[in-house]
């Protein structure tokens, strides 16, 4: 059999207060490099990029702050109010999120990385060069208390959060490996744990 010529490729995923943090935190402490498609949005869009550069000629500099970076609350309201505007600038941030993705994939030293990808099923089409999909896995019932919770939202707007993303059925559908997520912390450390080591053998 032929050796790996590149690192495993396991896409971390789960929809909104799954837990996804909290699991990623983990494989980081046990020394795995987890890219993330928040911190890359953020990335692709720096000052002297050709993302902001890019929404500089879509929108006009009046979308920037007075330091040349992109001013995101102006930003939001923007696309909030303008389904077009906000197709618009997905259209550039997209494809350089997962090209910036993609490329620490491919330069991952160790024998596997994760991307977390918060919206991998709306995107998977995309990501179909993965090798595995973990999905960190909750029933609709707590995610909504731990939206209600953690941001202080009323419930109204936190289903409408949920119904706005993929759902639990087309999430489990990709999903190679389910972390249940309902449990407390030893549970998620024994889970982590134990697909660290399944990883690291499926790599080798």
């Amino acid at each position: 059999m032929s050796k790996r010529q590149h690192a495993m490729v396991v896409a971390l995923t789960g929809g909104v207060a799954a837990g996804k943090s909290a699991v990623a935190r983990r494989f980081e402490a046990l020394g795995v490099h987890v890219h993330d498609a928040d911190v890359a949005a953020r990335k692709v869009i720096e000052p002297g990029t050709p993302g902001l550069a890019a929404i500089v000629d879509t929108f006009g500099t009046a979308v920037l702050d007075a330091a040349g970076r992109l001013d995101r609350p102006a930003m939001r309201q923007r696309v909030f109010a303008d389904p077009a505007a906000r197709q618009q600038l997905e259209a550039i941030i997209h494809p350089l999120v997962r090209q910036w993705l993609h490329d620490r994939a491919a330069a991952e030293p160790g024998p596997y990385c994760l991307l977390a990808i918060p919206l991998l099923a709306e995107n998977i089409a995309h990501y179909r060069w993965v090798d595995r999909v973990l999905l960190v896995d909750v029933p609709e019932s707590v995610q909504l208390a731990r939206l209600v919770a953690r941001d202080g939202l009323d419930e109204a707007l936190a289903r409408r959060m949920l119904a706005s993303q993929a759902s639990r059925a087309e999430r489990l559908a990709l999903a190679d490996d389910v972390i249940e997520n309902s449990g407390g912390e030893a549970m998620l450390d024994h889970a982590v744990a134990g697909l660290h080591q399944r990883y690291l053998a499926l790599a080798s």
